[in-house]
């Protein structure tokens, strides 16, 4: 229980802070093609579907993420690095490859799109983001799932596997 409240503070903290990141924060940074995710281990290019990538106070490269539900993840686990400085998720909005997103959003403000069919790269559930509302309703009402902001994602759909 006690873990379970400090990761909700986590995400409304997160969800809180400005919409932009810090004045002196990076801006995203395309994938290259030897980026590995954080958790995986594998080069992005292996997983289609949304990404990933959040700067840190003190690195120059960001961490990388195979999938969006990682990238949140990473935000509340207790013994990762903190100082978090950007965090930057696939636009599916804008992006003209959804199997390999080039655009990017800040995921303070993206709309998720959580509990839908569509499965990430690794076959798990995803949080598809979407720079756009309508956007994300139009998807929600073609693929199931339900439209929620980062500080409304729940943390059981994104640390235990997808439920909701």
């Amino acid at each position: 229980m006690r873990r379970r409240a400090f990761l909700m503070i986590a995400v409304a903290a997160l969800a809180g802070c400005d919409d932009k990141p810090d004045a002196d924060a990076p801006s995203p940074r395309p994938i290259a093609l030897d980026a590995t995710g954080q958790f995986c281990g594998m080069t992005l290019g292996e997983h289609p579907g949304p990404k990933g990538q959040i700067f840190v106070r003190d690195r120059s490269e960001p961490y990388w993420f195979a999938t969006v539900r990682e990238t949140i993840a990473f935000t509340l686990l207790p013994e990762m690095p903190k100082g978090i400085v950007a965090i930057y998720v696939s636009d599916m909005a804008r992006s003209t490859n959804h199997d390999q997103p080039e655009v990017w959003v800040l995921a303070k403000q993206a709309w998720f799109v959580i509990g839908s069919r569509r499965r990430s790269g690794m076959d798990t559930p995803e949080a598809m983001p979407f720079s756009d509302e309508a956007a994300a309703q139009r998807f929600a009402a073609d693929n199931g799932g339900r439209v929620v902001r980062l500080a409304d994602t729940p943390q059981s759909y994104i640390l235990d596997g997808g439920a909701s």
